[in-house]
């Protein structure tokens, strides 16, 4: 029966009454009232259940056919999102109280009851469980939020690094609005031998499944690395890795790889469809060559050439990923572009000072100013330093 209908404000109803009587007066007292109200009237607590769909709120008599007392309510099986107020009468206050202590939103007493309040109760019943549920819902978020920002902050990378003559710092800056982690990845691990192998790649796309691959990918680095495996099979390697668990076909990833010789004078750099790294000595910034191989993933055949650079008694060798660079010179569609990077690095080494603690911090901020805007690409930059003999 419908005693007011406005879509707007129209809250659902169900009466859980035996009583004839009590049923007509709850009408009546509906009716007479300012509450815009949907009412359905049921007798038993088993008819009430097969009901409950689409109510905000039930008003439940605790002296039924098939329940008496707190069993009435707990048949109804903790409706969720549905509100409850229980009737009792004159002599059963104390009954009531307990009710609302095992789990009705508020409870009214038969005979003692008017238009006014009964609207009240009902309104004020049925807002508290959507606060309640809103509530729960934001616990469950900023749950899921804290379990998700844990597991991505354990996903990145623990760099190992042991000697006093080198020194390494990164940036991460994942594209995706509060992600923690993107497609691109970097590592830095030192074999026993003394090598110190340096990396980051670039899984094209930006979604979540994305930043799983560069997860898989950077593992699958770390591991044969530290397994003393030879760089061309590591990367061979890696390829059938991003083949195996890529989700569409064509997705590829780029790589570059800097291993360091033991003596730090020299390193082996390999390049796979990924833009070089910037060489910083005291004779300023330059990029560094070698060979442009395909990214992985493209052809099932492929190899990627090392190339011996020379890096001298003074250095810092910045590996970085297409973010970095990707960004629009001011409000035309010109790219910042690798050159510019190593100039504007080479700039604030110039400076003096402790620039290596703010250069990776210093290139993001200033390429977001002259893009005027925030990045929409992932970043990840990776600087090695030799800063003293040991």
């Amino acid at each position: 029966m419908d005693v007011s209908v406005a879509a707007r404000d129209l809250v659902s109803v169900l009466l859980v009454e035996d009583d004839p009587g009590d049923t007509l007066l709850v009408k009546e007292l509906l009716a007479d009232g300012d509450a815009q109200v949907r009412l359905t009237t049921v007798r038993t607590v088993a008819e009430a259940r097969r009901n409950l769909a689409g109510q905000d709120c039930v008003l439940l008599d605790l002296d039924l056919p098939d329940a008496t007392g707190l069993e009435a309510l707990r048949l109804l099986d903790d409706p969720d999102g549905v509100a409850v107020v229980v009737l009792t009468g004159r002599s059963d206050a104390q009954l009531g109280v307990a009710a609302v202590a095992a789990g009705a939103q508020d409870y009214l007493l038969k005979g003692e009851v008017d238009p006014d309040l009964l609207a009240r109760v009902i309104r004020y019943a049925v807002g508290r469980v959507k606060a309640e549920e809103m509530q729960r819902q934001l616990r469950e978020e900023r749950l899921l939020a804290m379990e998700k920002a844990r597991l991505e902050r354990g996903l990145l990378p623990s760099p190992l690094l042991d000697d006093p003559r080198l020194r390494a710092d990164f940036r991460y800056q994942p594209g995706r609005q509060r992600a923690l982690l993107g497609g691109d990845f970097y590592d830095l691990v030192q074999a026993d031998d003394g090598t110190v192998h340096a990396m980051v790649g670039d899984v094209c796309g930006h979604g979540p499944d994305e930043a799983a691959l560069g997860v898989y990918l950077r593992v699958a680095w770390r591991t044969m690395m530290l397994a003393g495996r030879p760089v061309d099979e590591v990367f061979d390697a890696m390829q059938r890795v991003l083949v195996h668990e890529r989700h569409l076909d064509g997705l590829f990833a780029t790589l570059c790889t800097l291993s360091v010789s033991a003596d730090r004078e020299t390193a082996d750099l390999r390049i796979a469809g990924h833009p070089a790294p910037v060489l910083l000595t005291p004779d300023g910034a330059a990029l560094l060559s070698a060979p442009i191989g395909i990214p992985l993933g493209v052809l099932d055949e492929a190899s990627w050439e090392a190339q011996t650079v020379k890096l001298g008694p003074q250095w810092s060798v910045l590996l970085f990923t297409d973010g970095l660079i990707e960004g629009r010179i001011g409000s035309g569609a010109e790219r910042l572009g690798p050159e510019r990077l190593a100039e504007m690095a080479g700039q604030f080494a110039a400076a003096g000072g402790d620039w290596r603690a703010s250069l990776l911090d210093d290139l993001v901020r200033t390429v977001c100013a002259l893009n005027q805007g925030d990045l929409v690409d992932d970043v990840a930059a990776l600087m090695l330093t030799r800063v003293a003999d040991a």
